[in-house]
């Protein structure tokens, strides 16, 4: 399965944030931390901000940052909402789609996938693994 760089922004942006659950953070801080695209990020956040996973703070001291605390976040969910589309294959437009085993094989293993992700929380994931305190510091609200 190959996410798309939308959705490993917005990862980015929720791993980012979850590691200080109500501090602000600016956009550019965010994408100086992990040399990404300042204008991508801005679109993946104004989304995150849209469907009630961040919260965005306006004026001389606003910032972005969560807008629920990290075990409210899953993954799953996470993925669904930025993924436009899980074909794995083109089976569709397939002639020999209707008679093919592979297509229900395929579908298994999207919900197997999609039902591990359901399984974590952000928090799960922030508590997993690896030190972000070189990409923090400071968390930087005018950026």
């Amino acid at each position: 399965m190959r996410l798309t760089r939308y959705t490993d922004y917005a990862m980015r942006v929720l791993l980012y944030l979850g590691r200080k659950p109500g501090e602000l953070a600016s956009i550019a801080a965010i994408a100086r931390a992990y040399a990404i695209s300042q204008n991508h990020l801005m679109k993946v956040v104004n989304d995150l901000v849209n469907a009630g996973y961040l919260e965005s703070v306006r004026g001389r001291n606003g910032g972005i940052r969560l807008a629920r605390p990290p075990q409210e976040i899953n993954v799953g969910a996470l993925v669904r909402h930025t993924e436009d589309d899980f074909d794995l294959v083109g089976c569709g437009a397939c002639v020999i789609a209707p008679a093919c085993g592979l297509t229900s094989v395929l579908d298994e293993a999207l919900l197997a996938f999609l039902n591990v992700l359901d399984g974590y929380s952000l928090a799960d994931v922030l508590a997993r693994k690896g030190d972000f305190s070189h990409l923090l510091a400071p968390m930087d609200v005018m950026g």
